[in-house]
């Protein structure tokens, strides 16, 4: 009723009613007209009475309403169905620039940003001098754990974390069934990786959490790193990826000693090295 008494009939389309005093909003039979539905029935829905609602006839009256994202969601909770993933109501450069700046204020850690199909899109330089990431280069984090030879060569537990990376992104996956964008990134590693391929088959799903990481870097030799995965609210199609070194580990000495200027040179240039190899 609160979302009814927002909307204007001239926000909705409707008729002035000839200059006819009314009250404001929108009344439950213009709503239904709207929406599609019987008048009887969205009295119902308003009044809270059990009956059959679908995710159709929601989207309908959410979209006559104009709810944003969580009011649409909060409508779904409260007819009794599983609310839709969270979605972006801003623009692609809503909160950018202050994550650039979170995770550059991580460092000495590495840290970086992908999107929902693990695209890079943007990292630390403590995240190409220790995990290999390299700029102007297309980096999807996936087809790279499988690919990139770099990472490769530097990921000492690698077969261990492989089933569960993809266990991981099987569960991305399953939150947006018919996104073809997952679909195109599961395609190409595939056809580059038969590792991939057969771990892929497998079918396991594992939701994001904590991934120790054990690297062997060419400079300061073993480093152990825990990797969270956090989810930026205002922009779900967004992760946050940080790197934390495991206490006791001496791990935090060698990412300091990387980042300081003479381990960003030699860093550098072991890369190119790698790749080039």
């Amino acid at each position: 009723m609160s979302r009814r008494a927002r909307v204007s009939p001239a926000e909705a389309g409707l008729p002035d009613g000839g200059g006819r005093r009314r009250t404001p909003g929108l009344r439950r039979e213009e709503v239904a007209v709207l929406a599609g539905v019987g008048a009887s029935w969205y009295q119902w829905l308003e009044q809270g009475r059990d009956i059959t609602v679908s995710p159709q006839v929601l989207d309908a009256v959410a979209r006559v309403l104009r709810l944003d994202g969580p009011e649409r969601r909060h409508l779904y909770v409260l007819a009794g169905l599983n609310p839709p993933l969270p979605e972006s109501t801003h623009g692609s450069d809503y909160l950018c620039d202050g994550l650039v700046r979170l995770i550059d204020g991580w460092l000495p850690s590495p840290a970086h940003i992908m999107d929902q199909y693990w695209n890079m899109i943007c990292f630390n330089e403590a995240a190409g001098l220790v995990l290999g990431f390299r700029p102007k280069q297309r980096h999807n984090c996936l087809v790279d754990y499988f690919t990139d030879p770099v990472y490769r060569s530097r990921a000492a537990n690698w077969e261990q974390n492989a089933p569960r990376v993809v266990a991981q992104y099987r569960a991305a996956c399953s939150e947006r069934p018919d996104d073809e964008g997952f679909e195109a990134v599961v395609t190409e590693t595939a056809a580059l990786s038969p590792e991939f391929a057969e771990l892929w088959a497998r079918g396991d799903v594992q939701p994001g959490g904590l991934l120790t990481k054990e690297i062997e870097h060419p400079l300061v030799g073993t480093i152990f790193l825990e990797s969270t995965q956090l989810r930026v609210p205002a922009r779900p199609d967004l992760t946050i990826v940080l790197h934390n070194p495991v206490p006791g580990s001496g791990t935090a000495e060698k990412v300091a000693l990387l980042s300081s200027p003479e381990g960003r040179r030699g860093a550098m240039h072991s890369v190119t090295g790698e790749a080039a190899g």
